[in-house]
């Protein structure tokens, strides 16, 4: 006995499973073909196949076809297919954006912490040294003078400022030692 495709939906609505089996197996290996050309997957497209064929059987009372079955059914390997696709692109953007957001996020609040954290024992540091070393390497370290320009407003000799800059940095290189690898992932980071 022949059966028409207008008779096998109605024999799937109406629950049979023989009519949905003959169904299954006729179009099975062709919509599974037709899934691989959308995901060259082999087993992604058997499993959109399959769980196309489960979502008709599951809603067989409900199904309204308007087109032929065959049509129907590689339409909607299709939009599954697509689905799939589209859903892939929103979670790779997804995993791109959520990347991009922590490591910048992360890499952002970790450096100001340190710099700030850094910042804070510099300016200790310096408060350790003698009023006028402090004043001489302030002046050539923070408002950039000359050796010649800081000797000529302090009244001193260039001699006095180079001694006074040497024993700065030897008390500031003694304060910040435990802060030498802090310094360097910043200076890392600037130079990346």
């Amino acid at each position: 006995m022949q059966v028409f495709p207008s008779q096998q939906l109605d024999a799937i609505r109406q629950g049979d499973e023989t009519a949905f089996e003959m169904v299954f197996r006729e179009y099975y290996q062709a919509l599974c073909r037709y899934a691989y050309t959308f995901l060259a997957d082999h087993d992604e497209a058997e499993e959109v196949v399959q769980a196309s064929f489960t979502g008709i059987w599951d809603k067989r009372t409900e199904l309204s076809i308007t087109v032929s079955l065959k049509s129907y059914l590689y339409q909607t390997i299709r939009n599954r297919c697509l689905n799939i696709i589209k859903h892939e692109k929103v979670k790779q953007e997804h995993a791109n954006h959520t990347l991009w957001v922590n490591k910048e996020g992360y890499e952002g609040t970790s450096s100001k912490i340190l710099a700030d954290e850094l910042e804070l024992k510099i300016g200790e540091a310096m408060q350790k040294l003698p009023e006028q070393c402090r004043l001489v390497f302030t002046m050539s370290r923070f408002e950039e003078l000359k050796y010649q320009e800081i000797a000529d407003q302090l009244q001193i000799s260039v001699k006095t400022v180079e001694n006074q800059i040497g024993k700065a940095l030897k008390i500031m290189r003694e304060e910040l030692s435990d802060y030498l690898p802090v310094i360097l992932l910043l200076f890392k980071g600037l130079l990346d």
